[in-house]
């Protein structure tokens, strides 16, 4: 057997119902689907019977060997998935490692118009971020950048003991589906920055989190700047997305006027 690995954060799941009900989650079966890390094969050994294309990424050799001796047919990118270029029509699935979950899902955003669907188990922490709503403390930066393009469903829990080794956490299975919104209305890496501005200093309001920025607009003693904005005087989880659009636009408005941006 594969031997899990605490530096890849491997807690191999053993119980074949809660792998059936990860699968059936999946609903984009029409265009091809793969599993991050499978290690010992229990979603892939449900995966691999469904009619769809199907492929494996892992970066663990052991789990690579004993892949390929179990399924000889299965496709098997080896290597990490943080370095994988996706080209085309995707849909994700898979227990994610506890200590990259985060560093998926930037990833995943760098792909997001090739990436339809991700249905995964991840720490339970996270998975309550990821789907959390404005005005929540567990509100913060992945939450903003997944809702801007992705559909959340908090699908269910998943208690330790149904992991090899079991963690010190529970854990959650989420699915993400990608919206209609091609882009947003405004500078997308204004957008990023203000918001990692705004969550990195979630304790004052963003007319003070903001101001290491040195953005336009954003000086008190500029008259009918956004400064002024009633927004400023919310912290950053009091924020949806739209009022972070909102936000951003009007910033790009006094940059243009000022001729910075």
């Amino acid at each position: 057997m594969v031997r899990p690995k605490k530096h890849l954060g491997q807690h191999f799941l053993k119980d074949k119902n809660i792998a059936s009900k990860i699968v059936d989650a999946l609903q984009s079966t029409d265009i091809p689907v793969l599993e991050i890390g499978p290690g010992t094969g229990v979603l892939t050994d449900m995966l691999i019977k469904k009619e769809f294309p199907y492929s494996v990424i892992e970066i663990d050799k052991e789990s690579i060997e004993y892949l390929h001796k179990q399924y000889p047919s299965l496709r098997i990118i080896e290597g990490d998935f943080l370095e994988f270029d996706i080209k085309g029509d995707l849909a994700i699935i898979g227990n994610f490692p506890y200590n990259i979950s985060s560093q998926i899902f930037f990833h995943v955003l760098d792909f997001r118009n090739d990436v339809k669907e991700v249905v995964c188990m991840l720490q339970k922490e996270v998975a309550d971020r990821i789907a959390s709503k404005h005005g929540n403390k567990t509100y913060g930066i992945l939450s903003v950048l997944l809702q801007a393009y992705y559909d959340i469903d908090y699908l269910f829990k998943v208690p330790p003991g149904v992991f090899y080794p079991p963690p010190k956490v529970n854990s959650a299975v989420i699915r993400l589906r990608r919206n209609n919104v091609a882009a947003l209305s405004c500078d997308e890496v204004l957008f990023k920055k203000i918001i990692k501005q705004g969550f990195q200093n979630r304790r004052k309001t963003l007319r003070n989190a903001l101001k290491n920025l040195n953005l336009p607009g954003l000086s008190a003693d500029r008259r009918g700047s956004v400064y002024a904005l009633p927004v400023m005087d919310k912290r950053a989880e009091q924020l949806s997305v739209n009022d972070f659009v909102v936000l951003t636009q009007a910033i790009e408005r006094e940059g243009e006027r000022a001729g910075t941006i």
